[in-house]
């Protein structure tokens, strides 16, 4: 199955003549949707209509951040002005009732999400609250308790799976312990191994999901130099070995300031570190093509991966 390694966004509500170029030739391997991308039922349903038809495929990845609350590309078009940390804390007061309500959740907002031609959905976020985690994170967390976040992920995604909607977990290997916006600069975080796996790396383990989208985090006792989207040690004998996640590993936004070096190299240093697709979100057309010819064709292990992930939508 020939795609590039490339996610690509799109400039706005209608797929301009150099984005169809874009999709029809140069074969990313998806697209993900924004706000900007989003005006209304009818026009979002052409969008994704139009990407399918230029692609040839029926089954092309759409992705959207549709977490609900504080993220919600499609706010003012649908409503569910949910929280996972409403979630979180209804599990504390009636568990089963908070497995019922999920599933009713997740059943109405993927058929939603199926009516406007989106196939995925970058939910659960998985990362572990703490009292001093940056606010970037803050409600989209279930919990401070990683049993609890690993619980309602797991039931997030077998939910999503059930309706054919693939989620995205995030941010592998965990975002909770940061102080800072890997939107604006480089978390680091100090904590030992020992931490990490009891806490911030517990509800990453052993998931089922298909897809996992990466931390663009410095933990300085695992790797000194390299941000976990560039970090082949990390990503090796991490997120591959300790977590066994055997999923479609994504990197986060190139674009994040996060990462020091040009759009380019980001790519490049996230695909030879072992993210397997680099996700670009600024939807700048020039930058689409430029990632696009400097990026290889998906390897034989996310090549098998989206054979699959094309069965299970059918």
């Amino acid at each position: 199955m020939k795609f590039k390694a490339l996610i690509v966004s799109l400039n706005g509500i209608k797929l301009s003549k150099k984005e169809e170029m874009l999709l029809s030739k140069e074969k990313p391997w998806g697209v993900i949707l924004f706000k900007r991308n989003l005006k209304s039922l009818n026009q979002i349903k052409n969008l994704t209509s139009r990407i399918k038809k230029v692609t040839k495929n029926k089954h092309f990845p759409i992705i959207i951040d549709e977490e609900g609350k504080n993220v919600s590309r499609l706010k003012d078009i649908i409503n569910h002005n949910i929280s996972a940390n409403f979630f979180g804390k209804l599990f504390y007061k009636d568990k089963n009732f908070c497995e019922k309500l999920i599933k009713h959740y997740i059943i109405s907002l993927s058929k939603q999400l199926k009516s406007l031609g989106i196939n995925i959905n970058t939910i659960p976020v998985l990362d572990v609250l703490r009292d001093n985690t940056n606010k970037v994170i803050g409600n989209r967390s279930f919990s401070k308790d990683p049993n609890v976040v690993k619980k309602l992920g797991k039931l997030i995604i077998k939910n999503l799976h059930s309706n054919k909607i693939s989620g995205i977990i995030k941010h592998i290997p965990g975002h909770g312990a940061s102080l800072s916006d890997s939107h604006k600069k480089l978390p680091k975080v100090s904590l030992s191994f020992k931490k990490l796996n009891e806490i911030d790396f517990f509800p990453f383990k052993s998931s089922k999901a298909k897809l996992a989208m990466t931390a663009h985090i410095l933990y300085t006792g695992l790797d000194k130099k390299n941000p976990a989207t560039l970090s082949n040690n990390i990503i090796k004998n991490i997120i591959r070995k300790k977590m066994k996640f055997k999923g479609i590993l994504i990197s986060d936004d190139i674009s994040m300031k996060a990462l020091k070096h040009d759009l380019v190299m980001n790519a490049q240093k996230s695909i030879e570190a072992g993210c397997n697709l680099v996700l670009y979100c600024s939807g700048k057309i020039n930058d689409n093509l430029r990632l696009i010819k400097s990026l290889p064709y998906i390897d034989n292990f996310t090549s098998k991966k989206t054979s699959e992930f094309f069965k299970f939508l059918r």
